[in-house]
């Protein structure tokens, strides 16, 4: 057996957290580019080998919006390290499993555009990281396009999401006008050259500051200048506070031209934390080489459309994991075998054999695993489940074909597995007229074209007045479903949830009934802000 410290060391487990358009599936194929895992021609990226193209959007509704609305799990190797990429969703919709990814990542790289920085739609993303106290690394993108002042950016970053910018790169040359950048590490300019259609690794030369002052001229100068000014304001880049989740290592370059990803690709190989002990339900650590444990944080079904299959992805948090072990699904405490593992990249997989704290295992077909769970072996232990998001958006469906209601049911029970939408049940219409609850209305559309593509159920949705959503109990649902604008519902797992037509009737009923509960779902004020 290898051991599982010496590999955790190697290991850098991040996701990718963005706004639609910023440039994230585009960096994150150019990380592989940079990893070697891909090789290109005529500006397609293809994978080595079988030459099968490679993307993380391989949904197909991801294909047809041109956005990213699952997350997806990439590996490949840099350097002398294994990098688990984690693609997020990039629209505020699907905040909730942006959240989810972010419980199996040691770091997030957040990427902007140049032009428009931190846009109030997806505030609530770069929300959610802060809100982990996961460490943030910074890509300013589209370096190579018009945008915004560079001091501007960091300022808003500061302003909007509370996290101190400290530019590792900064660039020589207007956003429009890219000729480089200097890496504040080194104090060295590192000039770009541009390769046809970003195609292959962008050529990079270190130039003296003499050469460099007489070819770029006034860029130089500014650039030089705003370094000093950095350096004056104390925006350097410190290793306690960037662990804490109070300071943001930032870089600048441009995706598309590759200016500048081998140095992102290398802070992050760098500056971001290996795999370290992961705090269990009691608050205790589960040390790196304890017997293997993992922590499933994503469901998805049918990602083989030939075989229609499940697959829940598990973080390994300890110790060695090897396929075909039997391990104890702590949920339902009983033994459960792994013979069909894979690592996954995109919706490509192939089996593996072996894995380490830090990477990312799909494990397919695992029928009774859901999100939140805890696998072990020889040692109990227990990880805290992911909490649900309070939902903003209700609406009732329906089959619009009854004689396709045992796909709709089946299609409805996956969806709310994976965590697409929450389904809530009236105990008067049960499967018949579920109410999907979302915190974001994209979510709708998502259910919608999968159970009508993937399950072969066509529905209808109409839209209800419930406005905001609360956890209730049993002693309390009577009276709550007494009154108007309330009603009670459950969610799979024996959760009451009381919905309201108004935020008002709430705070009111809340005021002048004490005695009944009324609960925030855990994290629902990152959903709700």
């Amino acid at each position: 057996m290898s051991d599982p410290i010496t590999e955790a060391a190697r290991r850098r487990t991040f996701a990718i957290i963005s706004h639609p358009d910023a440039g994230k599936t585009t960096l994150t194929e150019k990380f592989l580019l940079y990893g070697g895992a891909l090789t290109t021609g005529a500006g397609a990226v293809k994978a080595r080998g079988d030459r099968r193209s490679a993307t993380s959007d391989w949904m197909e509704l991801e294909q047809q919006r041109g956005i990213s609305i699952t997350s997806t799990v990439l590996q490949f190797p840099y350097r002398d390290c294994v990098v688990n990429l984690l693609d997020t969703p990039g629209h505020r919709d699907f905040s909730e499993d942006t959240y989810r990814v972010l419980a199996a990542a040691d770091a997030a790289v957040m990427v902007l555009d140049a032009a428009k920085g931190i846009e109030p739609q997806t505030l609530k993303l770069f929300e959610v990281a802060k809100a982990r106290q996961i460490p943030i690394i910074t890509f300013i993108n589209k370096w190579d396009r018009p945008g915004l002042d560079p001091l501007e950016l960091l300022d808003q970053i500061d302003e909007k999401i509370g996290v101190t910018a400290a530019p590792v790169t900064w660039p020589v040359g207007i956003a429009g006008d890219f000729r480089g950048v200097i890496d504040r590490r080194t104090d060295t300019f590192v000039r770009f050259t541009r390769t046809a259609r970003g195609a292959t690794e962008a050529p990079e030369e270190i130039v003296d500051s003499e050469r460099a002052a007489a070819e770029e001229g006034a860029a130089w100068t500014a650039a030089g200048e705003g370094h000093e000014m950095l350096s004056a304001m104390g925006l350097d880049y410190d290793e306690e506070l960037f662990l804490g989740g109070e300071l943001s290592p930032t870089f600048f370059g441009s995706a598309v031209t590759n200016f500048g990803v081998r140095l992102l690709l290398d802070g992050v190989i760098d500056l971001a934390p290996a795999p370290s002990a992961r705090l269990d339900l009691d608050d205790a650590p589960r040390p790196i080489d304890a017997p293997f444990s993992g922590f499933v944080f994503k469901v998805q079904a049918n990602m083989d459309k030939a075989h229609r299959d499940r697959s829940a992805f598990m973080r390994v948090c300890s110790g060695q994991f090897e396929r075909g072990m039997v391990v104890t699904h702590d949920a339902t405490g009983r033994p459960f075998a792994t013979k069909y593992a894979h690592t996954v990249n995109g919706a490509d997989r192939e089996t593996l054999d072996v894995a380490f704290p830090g990477d990312v295992v799909g494990l397919v077909n695992a029928m009774d695993v859901r999100v939140g769970d805890t696998l072990w072996l020889d040692q109990p232990v227990t990880f805290p489940r992911i909490p649900s998001f309070a939902p903003e958006h209700f609406s009732v469906i329906r089959v619009r074909d009854t004689s396709k209601f045992k796909q709709f049911r089946k299609g409805i029970a996956q969806l709310d597995e994976e965590g697409v939408v929450q389904v809530l049940r009236d105990p008067d219409f049960g499967d018949q007229a579920p109410v999907l609850a979302a915190v974001g209305p994209m979510q709708f559309e998502v259910a919608v074209h999968r159970l009508e593509n993937e399950f072969g159920a066509p529905v209808e949705l109409s839209p209800t007045s419930y406005t905001v959503a609360r956890r209730t109990d049993a002693a309390s649902a009577g009276a709550l479903r007494s009154m108007r604008g309330v009603d009670v519902l459950g969610r799979s797992d024996g959760t009451l949830i009381a919905v309201f037509e108004s935020i008002y009737w709430l705070d009111r009923l809340m005021a002048d009934q004490p005695e009944l509960v009324l609960e925030p779902l855990v994290a629902g004020e990152l959903a709700s802000s």
